[in-house]
């Protein structure tokens, strides 16, 4: 059975190495990359209103105590702000293309979907889909944000079923070559 369990910064840091673990399998990025990401999510762990979410597999078992559960996914955002990369990167072309109104309706309050992956045993199960409805649920930003490659992918295709709709596409982030779409819904998810 998967139980979703929300987590605060202090033990997200804690378990980073699951994490960075759940992040490689599903994204596959070369090895020289996940040191660099592994930072970058920690520091992710420090910025306002964080949240994080475990999809943990719990076993059923007759052995006491319990076997600890089996984390097959996770996904986290925080509340954007100017000062913060992915933030003023994206507000800057947002602003290119649609102007600095749609860029501050779209920014202005705005919880950043930052990172969502599910192990590859576990995709296709609904367990992505729910995770995004669980850290969403409640949040008091207008809208929600985030990016993914903009390319046909499952991730893409969640996210469009989700009501997300693209704000950019074909965006290439500073010092990157991969395009990437952002796209954005308002919040309350329904």
């Amino acid at each position: 059975m998967i139980e979703f369990r929300g987590a605060g910064p202090e033990e997200f840091a804690e378990r980073l190495e699951t994490v960075i673990g759940i992040y490689a399998a599903a994204m596959r990025p070369p090895a020289e990359q996940i040191a660099g990401r592994m930072s970058i999510m920690r520091n992710h762990g420090t910025y306002p209103r964080f949240q994080c979410y475990f999809a943990e597999l719990r076993e059923s078992s007759t052995d006491w105590p319990a076997p600890e559960p089996k984390v097959v996914g996770f996904a986290y955002g925080f509340r954007g702000e100017p000062g913060q990369w992915w933030h003023d990167v994206v507000h800057r072309g947002l602003v290119d293309k649609m102007g600095r109104e749609a860029a501050d309706a779209w920014l202005g309050y705005a919880f950043e979907l930052a990172e969502i992956h599910v192990h590859p045993d576990y995709q296709g199960k609904g367990i992505g889909r729910a995770m995004i409805r669980t850290l969403c649920a409640g949040r008091p930003e207008r809208s929600a944000v985030l990016s993914t490659h903009d390319q046909p992918t499952a991730a893409r295709h969640l996210y469009a079923s989700m009501g997300f709709t693209d704000l950019l596409t074909k965006f290439v982030f500073p010092g990157g070559h991969e395009e990437y779409v952002i796209a954005g819904r308002p919040l309350p998810l329904s």
